[in-house]
């Protein structure tokens, strides 16, 4: 029961994310955002996958952490990218 309700929690955290790479993306700007925002969340996920690792837990859910973390690495890209090119227009 457990992992069930991490994974619910992990599918409803990552739900976000590809709305946010979207955004990022078509508004070219880094407006809103925060990298530290986004680095936080990147080590938070890194916590949990190096906790299922650890534990030796390893399962579906550890693929939800992975799926997340990736998107949020996108999100983290796409930041750098919009701040170079903001940057270059000024």
């Amino acid at each position: 029961m457990t992992q069930i309700l991490e994974c619910i929690m992990l599918i409803c955290f990552g739900f976000s994310w590809p709305i946010s790479v979207y955004k990022s993306i078509t508004s070219k700007s880094t407006k809103g955002k925060s990298v530290f925002f986004i680095l936080a969340i990147l080590l938070g996920y890194s916590a949990g996958i190096a906790g299922k690792i650890i534990s030796g837990n390893i399962n579906y859910v550890l693929a939800l952490y992975l799926l997340n973390f990736l998107i949020v690495s996108v999100d983290l890209i796409v930041y750098f990218i919009n701040r170079k090119n903001e940057k270059k227009s000024v």
